[in-house]
Parts: C-alpha cells; sequence; structure tokens
C-alpha cells in the first residue's frame, strides 16, 4: 500500500511537467482489453494450442464453442453447471462467488450465477407432486373465494352525527 501511495506521489510531481506521461499511460491502461476479446475461431491445431493456452486449459481439455456467427470466437466450451452445485465448503479465493482467480468464466456466466435457476440436483419431489399441491392450493382459494361471495365483509359505522341539524361551518367571519 506504501509502495502505491509513493507511486502515485510520484506521478503527481512528475505528470504535470511533463503530460505526455498521463497519455502514454492511459494508452497503456486501455490495452488489457483487446487481451480478454476472444480471438477467431481457431482453424489449425497450432491456434487450437494457442487458445487452449490462452484460457489456462490444457490442449486435450479445450474445446472451442461452435462457429454460428454469434462472435463467441476461440472461448471454450464449458460444462453447464450453475454455481449452486458447486461445494460451498471448498476454500475459494471469492468465496461469494464460488470461484477462484483466473478461472476460465462461462460463456454464459450470468445464466449460471447463484441467483438464477439451475437444475444441476435432481428435485426433491417428482414435479407432478409440485403441482398437485399447486391445483390444490388454487382450487381451496377458489372455493372458499365462492363459498364466502354472499357474506360481504365491510367496516360497521354508522353516519357522523352532529348536536343539531343544518349547516356545522360557515366561512363567515365574526
Amino acid at each position: 500500500m506504501a509502495a502505491l501511495i509513493k507511486g502515485l506521489k510520484f506521478a503527481s510531481l512528475v505528470v504535470p511537467k511533463n503530460p505526455a506521461l498521463l497519455a502514454l499511460a492511459a494508452r497503456q491502461a486501455h490495452g488489457w482489453n483487446k487481451d480478454f476479446k476472444p480471438a477467431p475461431f481457431p482453424q489449425t491445431e497450432k491456434e487450437r494450442e494457442a487458445a487452449a493456452r490462452k484460457y489456462g486449459l490444457h490442449p486435450s481439455e479445450y474445446q472451442p464453442l461452435a462457429d454460428d456467427g454469434t462472435g463467441i470466437g476461440d472461448y471454450p466450451k464449458l460444462p453447464d453447471v450453475p454455481v449452486e452445485a458447486r461445494d460451498p465448503y471448498y476454500p475459494y479465493d471469492f468465496p461469494e462467488l464460488k470461484r477462484n482467480l483466473h478461472d476460465t468464466l462461462h460463456a454464459e456466466t450470468p445464466l449460471w450465477s447463484e441467483d438464477r435457476y439451475g437444475a444441476a440436483e435432481p428435485s426433491r419431489f417428482p414435479m407432478r407432486t409440485y403441482w398437485l399441491a399447486f391445483l390444490g392450493v388454487m382450487t381451496g382459494c377458489f372455493v372458499f373465494y365462492y363459498w364466502l361471495e354472499d357474506y360481504k365483509m365491510f367496516r360497521p359505522v354508522l353516519a357522523k352525527q352532529y348536536p343539531r341539524d343544518g349547516k356545522h361551518y360557515t366561512f363567515d367571519e365574526k
């Protein structure tokens, strides 16, 4: 942390004297984006090995996604495993995301995050049990609604009572 602060102090002293250094630093800082952009679909074995190395996979494990024109390029085909199916007791680098540093992300990462639906584990009950429970609750609600339709609920309030009949207010000054 101290080195970062010293570097910032040094930069604040040097940049006013030579603004070209700031432009150079900005140009270098923006170069990271091209590193993460998928390359074209690999055609040769050499390109496949380079893509596998780029994504941190062994060449035998690397299988690119199909070249169907979506622009995914050389991105690897990863298994469709939702985050909720991963081991919750593993010491991840980022435990809130259940992933480690430099893990290759799935091409559809938002689809497989923990706050989305994932069918990795079998359901506790068969689907017909869920449907029967849903239809039973809805049928019960409709039965009670039609059964109690004749018994209207209202707040029993009488008309406001005043001490005498006639006008109870005036806008005239006295």
